[in-house]
C-alpha cells in the first residue's frame, strides 16, 4: 500500500509542471499549515514543494518531522512560535532551550532563516498577549546571539492589517493610535536586529465585505481603471499593492521609512459559505496566478518600486480541521491527495501587466483568542470589519472604482 501511495505521488508530481506551475517564478514563498487529518507525510511534501519551484516555506510551528524531512533540500524556512508560548518565552532560559531544540538542532541541514514570534497578536486586543510580545522576541533573539546564530536567523512577528487606523489614500497610511507605543517598541527591535516587518494581507476580505461595490477586477489584479493617490499622484490598479504602500506610509510616519515589509500571508479561497462572495476556484486561480506573474517582473510597489517583495502565498494545502467559515478550509493550492486545486498556468517566462497593488486596507480583528497552534495559524483570518475611519476610507475608494 505504501509503495502504491509513493508511486501515486510521483505520478502527480510529474504532471504538476504542466498542470499547475511549470516553474514557479521569482522564489515565491508558501505557507505550510497542518490543521488537518488527511495531509500527506512531510516526506511526500518535499518533492511536491520542489516541483513548483518554491524555495521558501513558512511553517506555523517548528514541527521536527517537517524540518527533518526538508534537510538538505535547499528550501528556506520561517518557523513559528505560538501565541500561547509568549509568556513562557519571556524567560531567557526557556527561550534558549526552545532555540536549541527547534533551531540549532536542525542547522545547518535545514535552512532556518527566520522565527516569527506570535501571529497577529496586536489585533486580539489582549494585553496578556501584547505585553509579552516584545519581551518574548527579545529573549529569542538573545538566545540566538548566545548560540552564535543571530547572523543567520532573524526574529520577527506577523501582523494583520487591523493594526492600521487609516489606509486610503495609501500615502495617508497610519497605525492605530492605541497600538503606537507597542508598535514603536517592535519597530525599534526590527531596526536594531535587521529583521523584516511582516503583514498578512487579504484583499478577499474587502471584497467579501462589500461585493456589490468593491471592484472584483481591482482585487484580482485584472485590467481595471484603478485609482490615483491624490497626494503622491501614484497609480494603483490592484488592492494588494495599495495595502502594502499604506503600511510603508505608516512605518514612515513613525520614522521607519527604510524598514523592509514582507507579506507573510496572502491568498484566495476556492470555496466559501453563502455570504462569502467571490470564493471560487476561478477567482483563486486569477488572484494567485496574476500575483505570481507580477512577482516575475521583479518590481516593487508604486511607492517603493525598487523594494524586494517577499510574498508567501496562503496556502499549500486545504486544511479540513480549521475552525471558522468554509473559506478557512479552502485556501490550498493543493488538495490533501497532492493534486492541484486549480491550474494556475504560470511559466517562468510569463510576465503580467500592471502592478501588484491594493487600494484600501480594511481593519479586521479576530473573533476569538485561542492559544497554541491554532492561534498562530491563519485561523485568525476569521475577521470582521471594525473601525469607522477605515470603513469611511474604503467607501472613498469604492466611489473611485464604480
Amino acid at each position: 500500500m505504501e509503495l502504491m501511495r509513493i508511486f501515486s505521488y510521483a505520478s502527480i508530481i510529474l504532471s504538476i509542471s504542466v498542470y499547475l506551475l511549470p516553474i514557479m517564478v521569482n522564489s515565491i514563498g508558501i505557507n505550510y499549515g497542518q490543521i488537518a487529518d488527511n495531509l500527506p507525510s512531510p516526506e511526500n511534501v518535499v518533492p511536491l514543494v520542489k516541483s513548483i519551484g518554491v524555495t521558501k516555506v513558512k511553517l506555523y510551528d517548528a514541527d521536527p518531522r517537517v524540518l527533518g524531512a526538508f534537510a538538505n533540500s535547499g528550501v528556506e524556512f520561517m518557523i513559528g512560535l505560538g501565541n500561547g508560548d509568549l509568556e513562557k518565552m519571556r524567560d531567557p532560559n526557556n527561550a534558549q532551550d526552545w532555540v536549541k531544540q527547534n533551531v540549532q538542532a536542525h542547522l545547518p541541514d535545514t535552512k532556518i532563516t527566520c522565527i516569527f514570534v506570535g501571529n497577529e497578536v496586536l489585533t486580539f486586543n489582549d494585553t496578556n498577549l501584547s505585553d509579552n510580545l516584545v519581551p518574548a522576541m527579545q529573549s529569542v533573539h538573545t538566545a540566538l546571539v548566545n548560540l552564535g546564530l543571530d547572523k543567520q536567523v532573524t526574529v520577527t512577528t506577523a501582523h494583520s492589517l487591523g493594526i492600521l487606523q487609516t489606509s486610503f489614500p495609501p500615502s495617508a497610511g497610519a497605525f492605530r493610535e492605541d497600538l503606537v507605543d507597542i508598535l514603536s517598541q517592535t519597530l525599534s527591535f526590527h531596526q536594531k536586529t535587521g529583521s523584516p516587518f511582516l503583514i498578512n494581507a487579504y484583499p478577499f476580505f474587502a471584497y467579501k465585505g462589500n461585493p456589490k461595490q468593491v471592484s472584483l477586477d481591482f482585487v484580482l489584479f485584472q485590467p481595471n481603471q484603478g485609482i490615483i493617490d491624490p497626494t503622491t499622484n501614484l497609480h494603483y490598479d490592484n488592492m494588494l499593492y495599495a495595502q502594502i504602500d499604506a503600511v510603508y506610509s505608516a512605518l514612515a510616519s513613525l520614522g521607519y521609512k527604510k524598514l523592509p515589509v514582507h507579506i507573510s500571508e496572502t491568498g484566495w479561497p476556492t470555496k466559501g459559505d453563502e455570504d462569502e462572495a467571490g470564493a471560487t476556484p476561478d477567482n483563486a486561480k486569477k488572484y494567485n496566478g496574476n500575483l505570481i506573474k507580477l512577482m516575475s517582473q521583479n518590481a516593487g510597489t508604486p511607492l517603493r518600486p525598487d523594494s524586494d517583495l517577499n510574498i508567501y502565498v496562503f496556502a499549500l494545502f486545504n486544511e479540513n480541521m480549521k475552525p471558522g467559515p468554509t473559506s478557512e478550509r479552502n485556501y490550498g493550492l493543493f488538495k490533501p491527495d497532492g493534486t492541484p486545486a486549480y491550474a494556475l498556468g504560470v511559466t517562468n517566462n510569463n510576465t503580467g501587466s500592471g502592478s501588484i497593488g491594493n487600494g484600501v486596507t480594511m481593519p479586521f480583528s479576530p473573533t476569538s483568542s485561542s492559544t497554541g497552534y491554532l492561534s498562530i495559524s491563519s485561523a485568525t483570518g476569521r475577521r470582521k470589519f471594525v473601525g469607522h475611519a477605515l470603513m469611511m476610507a474604503s467607501l472613498l475608494l469604492i466611489k473611485t472604482l464604480v
